[in-house]
């Protein structure tokens, strides 16, 4: 049976107006409302059309309802009074998440990791945050390497938001009692480290906060940065490594492969402790300014990985599972599978075809 669910989600993971979308198929808004809406069911000719618009398959459409985060659950950074179709265009590639992880993690396929996240609510100061958390995960002051491996090794499923665009940076959100977050890929390496530091502290500090984390300048964004420079340069280490002046953004770039965060990151995070003056903070900004440093800083850091999507992925390519085969069993096009796990992990890995074998069960406790 057709499901109007699917449709809502298909138009708005391609970003598309009721208004646009139905202009497109040649039908009126209102009746694009009737069919989102259940009121009325489309004939199968109206599906493909729908179809062939959409870029999704016929059968995409008939499937059973789908879980996707929803504006009131998910918190957002760097999405300040932008559209809301972009929004929901970021949502809606959680929808294909939802469809391809539970496809993944389904009985006996492999073992996943329980979430290890502390519930910080009820107004931790952010510094007091960070370093909570880095004592339960036994981190002590030391630079965390890859973010993206650390928040896998503790239970959060980590997804691309292959959106290329400047209005979204990433978005978490809590699936009952398993936690994601989604990074845009286009973004620097350094900014990506940010934001999963950034998402980190909205799972814990306001879980399940969803739209008063929306607008960029709001305090839960200002405490959700705060966390995240604490906790990417925690102060100890900060104060026993930075030991003198800091006098030029050239000197900024010594300090950027420990932390491995941007040469602004670092400059905020040291003015907030003290390690520079006001008059310094603004004339490094002035001058990564003028270097176009804010957009393109030098010395860019490789971009992090997944250890368990790339064990995944290689695991699927030794039994024969194309692309294909998995976006055909959950329903959806294979860009999307190529979206989710874009600069995660090596796709041409399951390029090919073959006789399928059943995957062998892995323990990805063993890569995290």
């Amino acid at each position: 049976m057709f499901n109007p669910m699917r449709l809502v989600i298909a138009r708005e993971r391609r970003a598309k107006t009721k208004k646009g979308f139905a202009d497109e198929v040649g039908l009126t808004s209102q009746t694009i409302f009737r069919y989102e809406s259940g009121e009325q069911i489309p004939p199968i000719e109206t599906v493909e059309k729908f179809a062939s618009v959409l870029e999704f398959p016929v059968s995409f459409f008939f499937g059973a309802d789908v879980e996707y985060p929803r504006r009131d659950n998910a918190s957002f950074r760097g999405l300040a009074s932008k559209s809301g179709k972009i929004m929901d265009a970021a949502l809606a590639s959680g929808a294909m998440a939802y469809l391809f992880d539970d496809w993944v993690w389904e009985i006996d396929r492999y073992t996943r990791i329980e979430p290890n996240l502390p519930d910080l609510g009820g107004g931790i100061a952010p510094d007091v945050a960070a370093q909570i958390i880095r004592e339960q995960w036994r981190l002590g002051d030391k630079p965390i390497e890859n973010m993206v491996h650390l928040l896998e090794a503790k239970g959060i499923r980590v997804f691309s938001l292959a959106e290329n665009t400047k209005d979204v940076d990433a978005f978490s959100v809590w699936r009952d009692d398993v936690p994601y977050i989604f990074l845009n890929r286009f973004k620097s390496a350094e900014r990506s480290r940010f934001d999963a530091a950034h998402e980190l502290a909205h799972l814990c500090l306001d879980k399940h906060g969803g739209a008063a984390a929306i607008h960029k300048n709001s305090p839960v964004e200002a405490i959700a940065n705060s966390f995240a420079g604490a906790f990417l340069m925690p102060e100890a280490d900060m104060r026993s490594v930075i030991t003198s002046t800091i006098y030029s953004v050239d000197d900024l770039l010594t300090y950027k492969p420990r932390w491995r965060v941007s040469a602004a990151a670092l400059t905020y995070r040291a003015h907030e402790l003290g390690l520079i003056n006001d008059g310094r903070s603004n004339s490094l900004y002035v001058e990564m300014s003028r270097r176009g440093w804010l957009k393109n800083e030098p010395n860019g850091i490789a971009r992090e990985q997944s250890n368990i999507w790339q064990e995944i992925m290689d695991d699927l390519r030794d039994h024969k599972v194309t692309k294909a085969d998995i976006a055909l069993e959950i329903g959806v096009p294979i860009p999307e599978i190529e979206a989710l796990l874009f600069g995660l992990a090596n796709m041409v890995t399951i390029e090919g075809e073959g006789n399928r074998t059943p995957p062998r069960k892995v323990d990805l406790r063993l890569v995290s």
